[in-house]
This record gives structure tokens, sequence and C-alpha cells, in this order.
């Protein structure tokens, strides 16, 4: 059976669902992550590399939560509001992979372009596969 958390360093899950599940090998799956205070405030409003910059700070810290980090990520599963995102979304990706992953050895991430996130302004969101 799989097993579930919410690591202290992340705010409550945004409704009925835990951040993280780890399974009985070595891969953890991170909940999309979205730039939304514990509060239910918006980070970053109309700022769509302020909101990425969050969310992988958020996916950070599950990494870290089970002693990872987002080098271990095997995958990613990235939901843009809208079409018109993704010229910004492959410019704020960029300039942060440039940091995480410097040798250039990108993990595998599948762009879904949606009408809309779970709260309005919401831009983006990112759910994760760890391995380690």
């Amino acid at each position: 059976m799989p097993e579930y958390s919410n690591p202290a360093t992340l705010p409550s899950p945004y409704g009925l669902y835990s951040h993280m599940a780890h399974s009985a090998g070595s891969l953890h799956f991170v909940a999309g992550q979205l730039p939304i205070n514990e509060d239910g405030s918006l980070i970053g409003a109309d700022d769509f590399a302020a909101q990425l910059k969050e969310v992988f700070e958020r996916i950070e810290a599950a990494a870290r939560s089970v002693g990872l980090g987002l080098e271990n990520a095997v995958q990613f599963t990235t939901y843009l509001a809208g079409r018109e995102l993704v010229p910004e979304f492959y410019k704020a990706r960029q300039a942060l992979f440039d940091r995480i992953y410097p040798n250039g050895g990108y993990p595998p991430n599948t762009l879904v372009v949606v009408a809309g996130l779970v709260e309005p302004g919401v831009l983006v969101e990112v759910q994760t596969i760890l391995g380690g």
C-alpha cells in the first residue's frame, strides 16, 4: 500500500488530497503544486515566471522532505491555463532548469494546455514523480 504525506514545509493541501504518495519502492509522487498561499491568496498575480518559481520551490520542498532534490525528478506534468502561456513557460522554465540541471539532462515533461486551473489567476500547476 502506498503511504501518503503532507510535508510541514508546504501549505495545507488545497482540497481533498495529499501532497505526496510514496510507493513501496523508491518512487515519490508529488501532487500538482500551485502558487497559492496557506490563506488562499495567489502568489505572483499576472506574473507567470513568479508563479512557476513558486511552484518549483514547493516541489523542491516536497523532495527535501524525503531526502531528495529537484535533480531526483523523473517526470513532470505541467498544466498551463492557456496556449498563449507556452512561450512564457519555455522562457521561465529555461531560467529554472539552467540552475537545477546545469548538465542539460532534463526529465521528461508532458505539457498540457487547459482552459483554466483551480482558481482564477493561477497560470501554472506542476505534478512531479521523484525517484531515489
